[in-house]
């Protein structure tokens, strides 16, 4: 098998060992969102072994795969769409799909940003993939705050409707309270995937045979 037949079987691979784990939730959040069984280490990976170019397009590839899973199992597509305003409801649906699925899961390439920059692998492994993750949630973030911040007071209100909502409700109007709901959502399921990726990253590379095959390209 020569190198580039190699390269492309083992990314197929990750990408679908990524796919199977980013479906198994470890605990859904009763607001929306969830944390998965460290569904992003395995691009995390391609991004780190072969670099952040065949990465990123790994990345736009596992988010495409994403955004069709996401379009048949989630009512978010369909709710996005208002008959009364089609060119609108179609635009902010194309930009959900690039915020959320496309953009948010190609950033998780760019997980070699330090890698040959930082001499020890772990080390910047761990801070690859943590940039890389929080580059993620830069994503979800924007799409929170452009596309869904009309929710923001009902979050407040219905969701969180306890000291910390009354008083984010009590300070912040408007856009800034968007902001904050946006922060907030995203926030409560992408830290502890964060956290997740991290640690399983740095487990990994720990392990002498792996830590081979995650620095060595070919």
């Amino acid at each position: 098998m020569n190198s580039k037949t190699k390269r492309l079987t083992t990314t197929g691979v990750l990408i679908a060992l990524g796919t199977i784990l980013s479906m198994i939730e470890v605990y859904k959040l009763p607001f929306g969102g969830s944390i998965t069984l460290a569904g992003m280490v395995p691009v995390v990976i391609i991004g780190y072994k072969y670099g952040i170019k065949w990465g990123f397009f790994s990345g736009v590839v596992f988010g495409v795969i994403q955004a069709i899973l996401g379009a048949t199992s989630s009512q978010a597509f369909a709710g996005m769409y208002d008959p009364k305003n089609a060119a609108k409801s179609v635009f902010n649906i194309v930009l959900m799909a690039l915020l959320d699925y496309i953009i948010a899961f190609s950033v998780l390439g760019l997980s070699g940003i330090f890698k040959n920059r930082i001499k020890n692998d772990t080390v910047a492994l761990a801070l690859g993939a943590g940039c890389a993750c929080f580059f993620r949630f830069i994503a979800h973030f924007l799409s929170g705050w452009i596309l869904w911040g009309s929710y923001a007071e009902w979050f407040f209100t219905e969701q969180m409707n306890n000291s910390f909502g009354k008083n984010v409700l009590s300070k912040f109007s408007g856009q800034g309270l968007s902001v904050i709901y946006s922060a907030v959502y995203n926030g409560s399921y992408m830290l502890p995937e964060i956290i997740i990726t991290v640690i399983v990253c740095v487990i990994l590379i720990s392990v002498k045979p792996l830590k081979k095959i995650i620095i060595t390209e070919e």
